[in-house]
C-alpha cells in the first residue's frame, strides 16, 4: 500500500489518461456532450459532476482511507451536506469548543427546521454521557478543537454513537489525513475545510467530505447536487496543486508550532499556551501548527495585533504564510458570549497559525510585539 506522502504528490490519478498531462486537466466546461439519446461520458453536467472534481474527491477518499469522497464550495458547505442526512426531531451533540461558523449553521438556521443540538465539552466523556438523548442521531466533534486545541476519542465517541444506532462526524481540518485518520478510528463521515492545510495557499475556498457508508453516499451527493454547492474545477485544481506538497508542509507547520508553543511558555506576558503537542494522544501522530495562547493583560491583545510585521493579523490558517486571529470578535464572534467564555474564548485569547517560514523570523517578530 502506498504511504501517504507518495499519494500526496500522485493523488488520485497521477496523470491524464487522455493526454498524460500529469497535472490534473482543469475542465473548465458548464455541461458536456452526449454521444447520443440515453448515452453519456459519465459528465452531463458540472454542477453534478466534473472531471477535475471528481479526481480531487477520489484524492481525499484516498488520503482518508474512505470509499467516497465529495468536494464543495466552501466547508460550511461540506458541513451543510451533512445535516441533510438528518430530519426533523433528530438530535447531535457538537463540541462546545468549535468554529464559530460552524456553531451559526446548526443552531441559527438548522435548529429553526427542527433538528436539535447540544453543545458539550466531547473531550470530557461524563459531560458526553449525560448530553445523550432518546433521539440522538449524532455526534458532530472537533478534535483538536478551535480554538483551545481540545482532544476528544474518537474510538470512544464512535462507540458511544454506534451503540445507539447513530453517526459520528469529525472535522479534521486542524490535523488532516497526514497526521490523522478518523475513519480508521470508527468516524463514519470526515469533513475539511479545504481551505485550510490542504489547499495550504490562502489562495482558495474550498470543503470536503470523506465516508465509506455505501448507506449514506446516495444521500450526501443527491444533496450535493440539489444545493449546488459543489466545487469548481479552477478551484478543485487549486486544492490538488497543494495536496502534492501538504506532506513536506505538516512537517514544517508542526516543527514551527512546537518552537512557538515552547517559546510562548517562557514569555512572561504569556499567562498560558493551548497546543495538542503538549499532550498527545495516540490517536494521532502530530500536532500541526496551530497553537492560542491567553495573555495576562486584555489590554495587551490589540497591541500585539497592531504590532506584528511577519505575522499577518487576518482569519483562516494554515496556509504558508503564518496568520493570528482574535477569536472572540472574529472566528467565534457568531456564538453567545456566555458559551464563548465557557468554553475559553475569551478577551486575553489570540489563535496563531504558524506557517512555513524561518521559525527564528516568527518568534522574533513575536518577541518585538510582546515586549512593552
Amino acid at each position: 500500500m502506498k504511504k501517504i506522502d507518495t499519494i500526496c504528490v500522485h493523488t488520485a490519478r497521477p496523470f491524464d489518461p487522455i493526454t498524460g498531462a500529469i497535472s490534473t486537466p482543469i475542465y473548465q466546461s458548464a455541461t458536456f456532450r452526449h454521444p447520443k439519446l440515453g448515452e453519456s461520458t459519465g459528465f452531463d453536467y458540472s454542477r453534478a459532476i466534473n472531471p477535475t472534481r471528481s479526481v480531487l474527491e477520489e484524492t481525499i477518499a484516498l488520503l482518508e482511507g474512505a470509499k467516497y469522497g465529495l468536494a464543495f464550495a466552501t466547508g460550511m458547505g461540506a458541513i451543510s451536506c451533512v445535516v441533510k442526512l438528518f430530519d426533523v426531531g433528530d438530535h447531535i451533540i457538537v463540541s462546545e469548543d468549535l468554529y464559530g461558523g460552524t456553531y451559526r449553521l446548526f443552531d441559527g438556521y438548522y435548529a429553526k427546521y427542527g433538528v436539535e443540538f447540544s453543545f458539550v465539552d466531547t473531550s470530557d466523556p461524563r459531560k458526553l454521557d449525560d448530553a445523550l438523548k432518546p433521539n440522538t442521531k449524532a455526534l458532530f466533534i472537533e478534535t483538536p478543537s478551535n480554538p483551545m486545541m481540545k482532544i476528544t476519542d474518537i474510538a470512544a465517541c464512535a462507540k458511544i454513537i454506534h451503540d445507539r444506532g447513530g453517526i459520528l462526524i469529525v472535522d479534521n481540518t486542524f490535523l488532516t489525513p497526514y497526521f490523522q485518520n478518523p475513519i480508521a478510528l470508527g468516524a463514519d463521515i470526515v469533513v475539511h475545510s479545504a481551505s485550510k492545510y490542504l489547499s495550504g495557499h490562502n489562495d482558495t475556498v474550498a470543503g470536503l467530505i470523506a465516508h465509506s457508508r455505501d448507506d449514506l453516499d446516495f444521500a450526501l451527493r443527491e444533496a450535493q447536487k440539489s444545493e449546488g454547492a459543489s466545487l469548481s474545477a479552477l478551484d478543485s485544481w487549486l486544492v490538488l496543486r497543494g495536496i502534492k506538497t501538504l506532506a513536506v508542509r505538516m512537517e514544517r507547520h508542526r516543527s514551527n508550532g512546537e518552537a512557538i508553543a515552547k517559546w510562548l511558555q517562557t514569555r512572561p506576558e504569556v499567562e498560558r499556551v493551548f497546543y495538542s503537542g503538549f499532550t498527545p494522544h495516540p490517536q494521532s501522530r502530530g500536532s500541526a501548527g496551530m497553537v492560542s495562547f491567553y495573555l495576562k493583560d486584555p489590554a495587551k491583545a490589540p497591541k500585539v495585533l497592531e504590532r506584528l510585521k511577519l505575522i499577518l493579523f487576518a482569519e483562516s490558517l494554515g496556509g504558508v504564510e503564518s496568520l493570528i486571529t482574535f477569536p472572540l470578535v472574529q472566528t467565534h464572534g457568531a456564538i453567545p458570549e456566555p458559551m464563548r467564555l465557557s468554553a475559553g474564548v475569551n478577551d486575553r485569547l489570540l489563535r496563531l497559525s504558524a506557517g512555513i517560514e524561518d521559525k527564528d523570523d516568527l518568534i522574533a517578530d513575536l518577541a518585538q510585539a510582546l515586549e512593552d
